[in-house]
């Protein structure tokens, strides 16, 4: 995990929890994991958007011939 260890990763989470606080950080996380939820749903989205329209085209397709 880009070359970090369990040394490593505490002395940032340290860093983190001296910078926001013991109180902001559970409202720093799940913000984060908000934002994480919408990313994903508006990925899935797209994704779902783009099947309607190749599937869309390929109806007018064989309508056409």
């Amino acid at each position: 995990m880009f070359g970090l260890g369990p040394p490593e990763l505490i002395i940032i989470f340290l860093i983190i929890l001296l910078l926001f606080g013991g109180r902001k950080l559970p409202e720093l996380a799940r913000s984060v994991g908000d934002s994480m939820k919408e990313l994903r749903k508006g990925m899935g989205d797209d994704k779902t958007a783009d099947k309607k329209d190749t599937r869309s085209q390929s109806e007018t397709k064989t309508k056409q011939s």
